[in-house]
């Protein structure tokens, strides 16, 4: 079973940001199966090289459209913050990971599954909105 179900809510109607969003519930679920499985440590840190890759590929695309499309501010600066933190996050849990000062715990699957989810329904929503109402398409 998925530790992150995909949900139709999840959907801003944008195919292309769908897919990347898509993605990463899917690397977060590689991740979790990693997890239950007691898979080599090997393994669990190319999911996380790749999360963090995939995740930053995502975020560039995401933020070149919304300058394209004017965005408005102080929206634009938020999302990018949110963008920006998560990174920062995740590149710290990564060096931990490969310090061996972190353990792979359900606390940080739990994190990478909050915050996508609350990414996507909150702040990647509103410009799901945006994007309707101007009849604009990312794709």
């Amino acid at each position: 079973m998925p530790f992150i179900e995909w949900e139709s809510n999840f959907e801003l109607g944008i195919k292309t940001f769908d897919d990347h969003h898509r993605h990463l519930v899917g690397l977060i679920n590689k991740i979790y199966d990693d997890y239950t499985t007691e898979a080599p440590s090997k393994e669990v840190g190319a999911i996380l090289v790749e999360l963090i890759d995939y995740a930053s590929y995502h975020f560039s695309a995401e933020e070149l459209w919304m300058e394209k499309q004017s965005y408005p501010y102080p929206k634009i600066d938020q999302h990018f913050k949110e963008h920006d933190d998560f990174s920062n996050t995740i590149i710290d849990l990564k060096k931990e990971y490969n310090q061996g000062k972190l353990n792979l715990s359900l606390d940080v699957l739990i994190f990478l599954k909050n915050w996508l989810s609350d990414h996507i329904l909150k702040t990647d929503s509103d410009y799901g909105v945006f994007i309707a109402s101007r009849g604009l398409n990312a794709d």
